[in-house]
């Protein structure tokens, strides 16, 4: 079912965006070479313990899912491209890590997130980073009541197929509110003018993830986390957003 919220429930939002996007900054400042992903994991355990919010993860248990995640963030490193469980792994100079974490704060839920490169990156993998931010801004931008759900989506796929990147479908956005997944589904490419209308208080989560070299993908023997198929990396980039009559509101926007 598709929700549509209320100018008061949209500012009610608020906070939950708020807090995510501070904790993916403290998790950018954090994440650096000689860093184990399960002490990123307790550090925004904490964070949420001390606002008095609920992971969305450690329960989350979907069809796609070996068993409950466990966890509070995903953390991808390198081919891990979405999903990433974390575990006990030493961040090397140049991993490519991307960081998804969603929680709910007062009942209501965002979902946001940022891919970065610790110690000395590779050109081309700052340049996949920069291509799905881009994708997440022309997507946001073609978020406005009037369009239709394709021309968010298209707007994504032209991003990547202009940076000559093929496009995954399995995964993309999703419905945002009082649960972390929702209807309707923000596939990551479509067509301009078809699709759901978008109309004033859908809240959706808008997330790019493109890979270097392919558009396959598989699940590692840890259930959950997700690998590209020839070994390249990815990158992630997502906001939630809510559609209002004044244009898109970005709640998860990083200071």
């Amino acid at each position: 079912m598709i929700e549509l919220f209320n100018p008061t429930e949209i500012e009610q939002m608020r906070p939950a965006g708020r807090f995510v996007a501070d904790v993916l900054t403290a998790l950018r400042a954090k994440a650096d070479v000689g860093v184990n992903l399960l002490d990123l994991d307790a550090l925004v355990a904490d964070m949420i313990a001390e606002r008095g919010a609920t992971s969305c993860y450690v329960d989350y248990h979907p069809s796609f899912g070996a068993m409950p995640f466990g966890k509070v963030l995903c953390t991808s490193v390198n081919d891990a491209v979405l999903h990433g469980l974390p575990f006990d792994y030493v961040l090397a100079d140049g991993d490519l890590l991307s960081v998804d974490f969603a929680c709910s704060v007062d009942g209501w839920v965002a979902d946001s997130a940022t891919s970065v490169v610790v110690g000395t990156p590779r050109p081309e993998d700052l340049e996949l980073i920069r291509t799905t931010e881009v994708a997440l801004e022309a997507g946001i931008a073609a978020a406005v009541v009037g369009n239709r759900m394709g021309d968010i989506s298209a707007a994504i796929g032209e991003t990547a197929r202009a940076a000559g990147l093929s496009i995954n479908l399995q995964f993309g956005g999703h419905g945002v509110g009082r649960t972390m997944h929702g209807d309707p589904h923000v596939a990551n490419d479509g067509r301009a003018g078809r699709g759901l209308p978008l109309k004033a208080g859908l809240v959706i989560a808008i997330e790019p993830w493109f890979m270097h070299s392919t558009d396959e993908i598989f699940t590692d023997p840890d259930g959950w986390t997700l690998r590209s198929a020839d070994g390249s990396r990815g990158a992630h980039s997502e906001h939630t957003i809510a559609i209002t009559e004044d244009g898109p509101v970005v709640f998860t926007a990083r200071a």
